[in-house]
């Protein structure tokens, strides 16, 4: 499951990265990919210790 999560933050982040700058019309949607990216690996950390 750890994993899974990890897998997920790390597409979310390329999606941000790819969108932040190959498609920059998308605007607060891009940095709601991130934010759950972020959310993503703290629920991971938070779930290992």
């Amino acid at each position: 499951m750890r994993s899974l999560l990890y897998l997920i933050a790390v597409i979310l982040v390329i999606g941000w990265i790819f969108g932040f700058f190959v498609y920059p019309v998308g605007g607060g949607l891009i940095h709601i990919l991130l934010v759950i990216a972020i959310i993503a690996l703290l629920l991971g950390v938070i779930r290992r210790a």
